[in-house]
C-alpha cells in the first residue's frame, strides 16, 4: 500500500448521531467505532467525564467503495469551526509518516506532534500553510 487518504469528519458530541444519518442517508457501513472510554486508562489524560467518556474517538464508515472517518473532538481540545473536514494520510511505515509531516510542517502548525500512541506506532496532526489539516496515521505491523 502507497498512500490512502481519507475524508475525516471530526464533531463536537454528536458523531454517533452523525453516523446514524450517514448509515441512513449514505448506505454507510459501520466497520470500526472505538469511544475516547475504550482507550488504556493511561493514554486518556487528563481524567474524562463519563460523558466524555461516551465521545466517538473514532469510527470507521464504508460507503460504496470509500471509507469515511468520523469522530468527536477530544474532550479537553474544543472544534474550532471550519475544522470539521480533514484528511487522514495512511502510510504502513514510521520512516514514511516521519517524511511526509516533516514536508507539510513548514510554515504550517503542529496540532499534534508525530509521536506514538495507543493506536499508532506514529500519529500526528498539522494545518499546511494553506490551512488544510493533516492527520499522519501509521498502521501497526
Amino acid at each position: 500500500m502507497a498512500l490512502q487518504f481519507t475524508p475525516f469528519i471530526m464533531l463536537n458530541g454528536n458523531a454517533n448521531e452523525a453516523i446514524r444519518f450517514y448509515e441512513q442517508a449514505l448506505g454507510a457501513q459501520v466497520v470500526f467505532k472505538q469511544t475516547f472510554g475504550d482507550a488504556p486508562e493511561e493514554e486518556s489524560n487528563p481524567p474524562m467525564t463519563e460523558e466524555a467518556k461516551k465521545r466517538i474517538a473514532h469510527s470507521v464508515l464504508v460507503v460504496g467503495e470509500a471509507e469515511l472517518f468520523v469522530s468527536d473532538s477530544s474532550p479537553d481540545q474544543p472544534l474550532e469551526r471550519g475544522d470539521q473536514v480533514n484528511i487522514c494520510i495512511t502510510v504502513e511505515d514510521k520512516t514514511k509518516a516521519e517524511q511526509i509531516y516533516e514536508a507539510l510542517r513548514p510554515n504550517g502548525k503542529v496540532l499534534l506532534p508525530l509521536q506514538p500512541i495507543y493506536f499508532s506506532p506514529a500519529y500526528g496532526m498539522v494545518t499546511d500553510q494553506f490551512g488544510v489539516t493533516f492527520q499522519i496515521f501509521t498502521k501497526r505491523s
